[in-house]
Formats: C-alpha cells, structure tokens, sequence
C-alpha cells in the first residue's frame, strides 16, 4: 500500500491528554478549524482520551470558548456539526484498561463504516513522562496492523542529547520513523513555511541571499511578559532550551539550507540535516546570558522574586547566541539568534541585512535589510534608501512591503497547528522534524546546556523587565556586524517636514 494515499473519510483521531490546556486550546480548535474550512470530513471520527473523568458535554464546554469563527461570526450549525465528531474516554495512561475501551469504540465506528483501510491518527498532547507509556499502549491496543497509523508527538523530544537518544531508542522499536510526526508548530506558521518559496523562486532575492551580499543575519523572539505563575516549569528548562534549540533553529535551517531537489518531505529534510552538520559547535564564551529583573518602575516582579523558582536561580530568560555555518555559501557570515522575556515588546522576526555601500557619496546611508515578521501582523518588507522628494538630494529609509492583513483580505490563512495537522493526515513530513536532524540539533546545543546548568555555570546579566534585553547585548550585536536600528530611525508613513 503507498504511503501517498489520501484518506479523506472514515479517519478516526484520537487526542491523548483532552482535558489539557494544549488539547483545548490548540488542538480542538485547529481540528474544529480544519472542518470549518472543508478540510475535514464530516465521516471523521474525533475521540478524547484523558484520566479525568469528564462527560462529553464537559469536553464540549471546555472547548467551546476556543473555537474559532471567521471574522468573528456565529457559526453555532457548524460548531453543533463538529460536535456531533467527538467521543470521549477516560483512562489511564499506562494499563489496557481505558486503552481496551478506545480499541472497542475505534473497532465499532469502523466496523459500521464499513472501513476497508483503518487510518488512525494518534496525537499526543501530554507531557514527556508520558510519551512512553502512551505510545507502548497503542501499539499493543489500538495499532492497525493492516491500515495506516500516525503518531504526532508533542515537544519537547527529550531534554538532552542523551534524554533524547533515550527517547528516540524507545519509540523505534514500536513505530516507524514514517508513523512518527514530531511537531514543531513554527513549522506550520505561515511566515515560516513561505521562506523556501520566497527563497528559491525569486531570482531577485535568491541571488542575493548568500556571503556576498549579506553582512549579518538576526532572529529574533521578544515576549513582553515573564513566566507569570510557571517559573518552576520554566526554572529546569530556560529560554534556549524552550525557544531556540527548536523554533528558532528550525528557522535557521531554512534560510541557510541549499535549494531541495524536490518538495518531498525527505529532500527538504535532507537538505536542513546538512546545513545543520555545517554549523560549527556553539562558542560559550561568545554569547550573551540575561536574566530579567524587577521592571524600572517597579510594578513588575523580577524573575527571581516568583515564589516557584528556585532561590539563586540562574536560569536564563535572555540569551543571544553566534552561529558559524562552515561552507562556501555561509562561511564568516554571522547569524545571531536572540530570544527573552519580559522585553519592551512581543514578537518574532527575521532580518537579512545587507552589506553597506564602501565608498563614493553613499557610502555613509543606512544598510538595505530584509524583514520577515512572523508575528504579530505577519509581513515582509524591505527597507531600502530612496531620494527624499523635493529638491532636496537627501535619502531617507523607505520599504517595499507585504503585510498579509492588507494583501490577503479574503483568504483563509490557517493557524500553525490547523496545517501541521492535516499535513499529518495526508503523510506530509515536510513540516515535522525527522530523527537524524533532531539528534543532530541536540549535539548542537547540548554543550552549552550543561555548561550554563552546571556547578560553574556563569551568572546571567540582569535586566530590568520592559526593557529591550542586557546592557551588553548592542555591543554584542556591533561586533558581530549587525547594526542597532536605534542607529537608524524608521517612521511610516513619511511626513513632508514643517
């Protein structure tokens, strides 16, 4: 049987962990979003498992708030429809007990369907310490021996390089790397899967996007709020390890990764292995660690002030890191990946700059750059030099830009979990991390893990809440040739000067 066919009615779908703030609030939503659209069949059978013991009116009303409606319109015939989809089960993770009822109502809507080729998908929105005990249950209970079957794994895929070979090595023997879906949810946001079109079928940027033309590359992740009552989860996991070893290193890999032969999953993954292996290992002693503080006026708490975190931590809540891709494309281009808390801002955003003008009259005028905004308001736009009009020869910074709520009024943009999503009922791995790039990634960063978490682990610069990260960070940011847009003042629109 290929493992290229569509199966678009009689899927059943099962939600471990459905009483959880991630089932109801992204993956609930993200399949009652898919069904809005028409992108799942009404014949699609919805059941969640969870130990809490809820009725199926408890599980609508915690999910009903979430669901969303476009251009926010009541839609109740829709949401009613959906609805009718769900079942529910209550068990426990690691005995046949629940699992034996799931195989029982999963045997019956497929018996009365009359289904020939079963296709389950498993989607696993539970913590780690239960990944394994989950996984073991359905491939003795509820695995189809002669259909397809799909495992989406929430992160985070271990802690560690070791954690995750551990991890890895248990769930190889029960499923094949085909039936695994390891879900990294920037893969699915729009911005982000748009960089290999915006790459590779623009002559105009992609021949530009290489060491002679770019002087740095920055990503960038800014939240305005601090852990806000989850410091002791956060305390053992920090800013790199929750952000950048994933996010943002997948981001990485798109704008650095060579042009795929093709858009299978496997040549796109072949290529983001490869640039990763060229990465040089992570230099400690050139990074910058922060910690945020009580905010300047006080009415924001220091990190170390929530009640949950661990007296003395020195857990990172900031961290910019260098990274050297050791190749002919990239080599001696420095790419800085930055990620906080409790910044001025919210957002998440690529910027390519350009190398400036050497010499003549320009020579002095602000560098082009790129700008790829993620989030909020997802946009592209390119900042360039332009004459300011009049009589005047002056330039001003001005852009060409591509902001998706003005250039895309009438079209449904799906949120990241709706598109990984139905890429996993259609087998698309394209979006998902494979194992040999996961493992390759946690060589990369675990290093400078142990490092910062060990008995001579350095102590994070601290920053006060609301501002824009560590005093250190500009002078980091200089040397490593990306200029400060605190340099260079941009306003739009531009207004004629009094």
């Amino acid at each position: 049987m290929s493992k290229n066919v569509i199966f678009e009615k009689n899927t059943i779908i099962t939600i471990f962990g459905a009483s959880g703030d991630l089932a109801k609030k992204k993956t609930f939503p993200a399949l009652f979003g898919l069904f809005r659209e028409g992108y799942l069949d009404k014949s699609t059978k919805i059941i969640g498992y969870a130990r809490s013991q809820l009725t199926i009116d408890d599980l609508k009303t915690r999910i009903k708030q979430y669901l969303k409606k476009p251009n926010g319109t009541q839609d109740d015939e829709k949401e009613e429809e959906f609805f009718k989809m769900l079942s529910y089960v209550s068990g426990p993770y690691d005995t046949d007990e629940g699992f034996d009822t799931l195989n029982a109502l999963v045997q019956t809507f497929e018996s009365d369907a009359k289904v020939e080729i079963p296709h389950r998908l498993f989607y696993l929105a539970l913590p780690p310490n239960v990944f394994l005990d989950v996984a073991q249950q359905i491939k003795k209970c509820v695995y189809s021996e002669e259909g397809i079957t799909r495992i989406i794994v929430e992160k985070p895929f271990g802690h560690d390089l070791e954690s995750s070979r551990n991890l890895q090595n248990s769930l190889s023997p029960l499923f094949k790397e085909e039936e695994l879906f390891r879900i990294d949810h920037y893969l699915g946001k729009e911005l982000v899967k748009n960089i290999i079109q915006m790459r590779f079928s623009n002559t105009l940027l992609n021949a530009s996007w290489n060491k002679e033309n770019l002087q740095s590359i920055q990503i960038s992740f800014k939240e305005a709020f601090g852990t806000e009552g989850r410091g002791g989860y956060f305390d053992s996991i920090g800013i790199i390890r929750d952000v950048m070893q994933n996010h943002l290193l997948q981001i990485l890999t798109l704008l650095t990764m060579d042009t795929p032969r093709s858009f299978d999953s496997e040549a796109v993954r072949d290529e983001k292995v490869k640039i990763l292996k060229a990465i040089k290992p992570l230099n400690r002693n050139d990074i910058v660690i922060g910690q945020y503080g009580q905010s300047e006026d006080g009415t924001n708490s220091a990190y170390l002030d929530d009640p949950t975190v661990q007296a003395n931590s020195k857990c990172v809540t900031y961290a910019a890191i260098a990274f050297n891709i050791d190749n002919e494309e990239w080599r001696d281009v420095p790419i800085i990946m930055r990620a906080g808390k409790s910044l001025n801002d919210s957002k998440v955003e690529i910027r390519l700059q350009y190398k400036s003008v050497e010499n003549g009259v320009f020579k002095d005028i602000p560098n082009n750059e790129l700008v790829i905004r993620v989030q909020p308001n997802p946009s592209v736009y390119m900042k360039f030099n332009a004459k300011t009009p009049g009589l005047s020869n002056a330039t001003q910074i001005t852009d060409l830009n591509l902001t998706y709520s003005s250039r895309y009024q009438n079209f449904w943009i799906p949120e990241a979990y709706e598109a990984l999503i139905r890429d996993a009922l259609l087998g698309d791995h394209s979006n998902f991390v494979r194992d040999d790039e996961l493992d390759v990634s946690w060589k990369l960063f675990t290093p400078l893990l142990h490092y910062l978490e060990g008995p001579d682990a350095p102590q994070p610069e601290i920053y006060p809440y609301g501002s824009r990260g560590p005093k250190s960070l500009r002078e980091y940011l200089v040397r490593h040739k990306c200029f400060d847009q605190l340099d260079h003042p941009y306003t739009w629109p531009i207004t004629r000067p009094e």
